[in-house]
């Protein structure tokens, strides 16, 4: 039997070798002593549970306009997030209220500025076809015209049989018609989806006109963009029985009408704070609830870092890699049912860049989707979570997959400080691996690696895996975490008794 100075030793010694990789000098750290036990916590994650959401118009930036040859590339990026099962595709955002589907005799409204056409079905079937993904669409309720909407529901049903539509999402944060402008005159006057005194109730009326009009299938509501209308979550759901997925929309911090001052401003240290992932993810659980209450699955179906405005400098940050990683898991403690990852070319937060040169599709990859990889590792589908004790400054997780193996994931958000832990997993008694999410520094937005790999153009990881054996002394296990790091131990099935 070793003393827990031994552990710190060997802890240090991991962690200088992983510090000098990078430059940094080591520092022998405390091995603070985390307990895992057996203990279930929640139900088992569902498959799908990570899935993608991006905007009408950019579907096919990055799929492809061929629609019999989607671009391989984002295909493997999508289906990375939900490694065998279906992963979802959402297409919507800020376009699904600017889309239509021509409508004869009816001209195009003012604040729409993209037209879905038999292409952008091909693409889309396409796509969903080979992935075989599971489908939210939104539907245009900003118009305010229940033909429109009834047209552009009927075209894609038609377009993309045989790929099912799980639901039709009707508007776009709602809750913002009357805060931003819908369109611009040409005097350059701006001129909002509705007036200044719109509110749920005005929104429920409007909801139920134009969903009235609609063909018979299941709709996803409200897609509220801020927590304000959560709390009318059961009223939408007890007045619309179609709606059988309650959606909502939320980033942690936002760039426009926010002080720098605010938590909720974009920076690293707020990104990494406790209020951006545990704290955030704990405003949801009144509307999973609710929800529940009623047989209905929540999920956020658009959620990354920053909204409202490009920021790059956090939200292409290795940081965001590990904020992905902290929320991801906290959504799940508090039952949210499904997190769809926004992107789209051009945004602050795009999670990957496609191109297309001489027929060939290459990608760069951000540090943020190595987090939503480490992921999917780390909690697969039908994982649950186990019960796990806290270390100061860390964020610890746990999963018991169905696989029978134990996962352990410690985050360190310290920019400076080396940390490390001594595990104890109830039932452990072989050796386990160890699988590190590192970059140069939190503020990094390249050089980022899985397991000593690094996403190539071609949306595969290369280069040599690289996996450490941790094994028990005196029934603990020594793991290193440098700072602004992840590490993902996982302990073999044989070792669980």
């Amino acid at each position: 039997m070793f003393p827990l100075a031994v552990l710190v030793c060997i802890a240090a010694v991991a962690v200088g070798l992983l510090n000098a990789q990078f430059g940094r000098p080591a520092v022998p750290p405390r091995a603070e002593p985390v307990a895992v036990s057996l203990t279930l916590r929640g139900r088992s994650l569902p498959s799908g549970y990570l899935g993608l959401s991006t905007e009408y118009w950019a579907l096919e930036s990055y799929a492809g306009s061929v629609s019999a040859t989607p671009d391989p590339v984002f295909e493997r990026l999508v289906h990375n997030l939900s490694p065998g099962g279906a992963p979802v595709l959402r297409v919507g955002g800020d376009s699904t209220d600017k889309t239509w589907w021509p409508v004869v005799g009816l001209a195009r409204p003012a604040g729409v500025n993209f037209t879905l056409d038999d292409t952008w079905l091909s693409v889309a079937r396409a796509v969903g076809s080979t992935l075989r993904a599971r489908m939210i669409l939104g539907l245009n309720l900003e118009a305010d015209s229940g033909v429109l909407a009834s047209t552009e529901a009927t075209a894609m049903v038609s377009g993309l049989d045989p790929v099912p539509v799980e639901a039709f999402e009707l508007g776009n944060e709602p809750s913002l018609y009357p805060i931003f402008p819908y369109y611009r005159t040409r005097d350059g006057r701006k001129v909002t989806g509705r007036p200044s005194s719109y509110n749920f109730d005005a929104y429920l009326r409007d909801f139920s006109t134009i969903a009235g009009q609609l063909p018979a299938h299941a709709l996803a509501a409200p897609s509220a963009g801020a927590p304000g209308w959560l709390p009318q979550l059961g009223r939408l759901l007890d007045a619309e029985p179609r709606v059988r997925i309650a959606a909502v929309h939320h980033y942690p911090l936002q760039l426009c009408l926010t002080k720098p001052s605010s938590p909720r401003y974009p920076s690293l240290a707020h990104l990494l704070a406790p209020s951006a992932s545990t704290g955030f993810a704990r405003e949801f659980a009144g509307a999973v609830a609710t929800a529940h209450a009623r047989h209905r699955p929540l999920v956020i179906d658009e959620l990354n870092s920053v909204s409202c405005g490009a920021d790059r400098p956090v939200s292409q940050s290795f940081a965001a890699a590990l904020w992905a990683l902290d929320t991801l898991f906290a959504l799940d403690r508090v039952g949210v049912d499904g997190v769809y990852m926004h992107t789209f070319p051009g945004a602050g937060y795009e999670l990957f860049t496609l191109r297309r040169s001489a027929g060939v599709w290459t990608a760069r990859i951000s540090p943020e989707y190595y987090g939503l990889i480490m992921f999917a590792a780390a909690a697969p589908a039908g994982s649950r979570l186990l019960a796990v004790s806290s270390a100061a400054g860390l964020r610890l997780w746990a999963t018991l997959g169905s696989d029978h193996r134990v996962r352990v994931l410690v985050i360190n958000p310290d920019p400076a400080k080396d940390r490390a832990v001594s595990l104890a997993v109830a039932g452990a008694n072989g050796a386990a691996t160890v699988e590190r999410l590192l970059a140069p520094s939190l503020q990094a937005t390249s050089g980022a690696t899985l397991g000593g790999q690094s996403f190539g153009g071609d949306g595969r990881l290369h280069g040599t895996h690289q996996v450490e054996q941790a094994t028990p002394v005196a029934g603990r296990y020594a793991v290193s975490v440098p700072a602004g790091s992840a590490a993902l131990v996982t302990f073999d099935a044989l070792a669980i008794r």
